[in-house]
């Protein structure tokens, strides 16, 4: 994702424009932190139809992890442990 400083963006918005139309979403900073991004509109409709679909975010995602031990998430055979002379 290519980045552009507001100014700059102002001054080459028909290049963002098409940057974006392109496929390639644009970062505008401001004082030199993101501001916004500008993607084209397919991207964003894309983008809505998946938060009403209920595409789970990346909390959720990892929120459905299941929660037992490493002994609750893998079926294999049991291991025999030996015994460690000290």
């Amino acid at each position: 994702m290519d980045s552009w400083a507001l100014q700059d963006a102002k001054n080459r918005f028909s290049a963002v424009v098409n940057a974006a139309l392109d496929g390639e979403p644009q970062t505008v900073t401001r004082r030199g932190a993101p501001a916004v991004v500008i993607l084209a509109v397919e991207d964003y409709e894309r983008l809505c139809q998946a938060e009403k679909a209920g595409a789970p975010d990346f909390i959720q995602h990892l929120l459905s992890i299941p929660s037992g031990g490493p002994d609750d998430l893998f079926d294999g055979p049991a291991l025999d442990l030996r015994d460690v002379a000290w």
